[in-house]
């Protein structure tokens, strides 16, 4: 079974969407990013969608048309993951720069403009 601890080992993080997700609810949909993008600029995401039986690689943070998905592997195929990454950047140029981080949106409502 794929871990929160395993996909962040293979340079996942949890995506803007998860990061206030609760953990204990893993095993029913998540989405993460991988933490360094493509050469080409290409992005990989991997989700597990309510209802799929398997987890899917994406250049989309939700993909939603199958050609938009470059592959599902099954939630317990650990090695068909590290593969299909592999592939993945191999179709795309190799390992490029790392991701930048999300600024965090910041509210303040009691600062005032000056």
């Amino acid at each position: 079974m794929l871990t929160d601890a395993y996909l962040q080992s293979l340079g996942f993080t949890a995506s803007r969407l998860d990061r206030k997700a609760n953990r204990a609810e893993f095993g029913h949909a998540w989405r993460y990013q991988f933490d360094h993008e493509a050469c080409d600029g290409t992005p990989l995401y991997i989700e597990h969608p309510l209802g799929i039986d398997g987890c899917r690689l994406s250049a989309l943070p939700a993909a939603l048309a199958a050609q938009d998905v470059f592959a599902t592997v099954a939630l317990t195929d650990r090695p068909g993951l590290e593969a299909a990454i592999g592939a993945f950047f191999a179709a795309h140029g190799g390992m490029g720069a790392v991701v930048k981080a999300d600024a965090p949106l910041l509210f303040r409502p009691f600062q005032r403009a000056r």
